[in-house]
């Protein structure tokens, strides 16, 4: 009875081990984002399949825009969050 416990909770452990992949489409690029014309001619290569990095640039509006990207298995990247920031001024009370 115990080993059969034992396999099964072994079982479960296992089966939470997966890797999760990103599949989704992605967020729609804008003017200023890595892939607004298309994907990067560069394949990131060294990168791991489903490591992120950040982008950050002034939109099209002078917005501050955060965006994160994921790369897909097919190192191609897709957009998995984006963020409006704040406009701050300076030397304003």
């Amino acid at each position: 009875m115990k080993l059969i416990a034992f396999s099964l909770i072994g079982a479960l452990a296992l089966a939470g081990c997966t890797t999760v992949e990103y599949t989704g489409p992605g967020i729609e690029p804008i003017p200023g984002s890595i892939t607004y014309n298309g994907q990067p001619r560069t394949k990131l290569t060294k990168s791991p399949i489903g490591s992120t990095f950040p982008h950050n640039f002034i939109d099209q509006y002078g917005r501050q825009v955060e965006e994160t990207y994921i790369i897909r298995p097919d190192r191609s990247l897709a957009i998995a969050h984006r963020q409006y920031r704040p406009i701050t001024i300076f030397g304003r009370d």
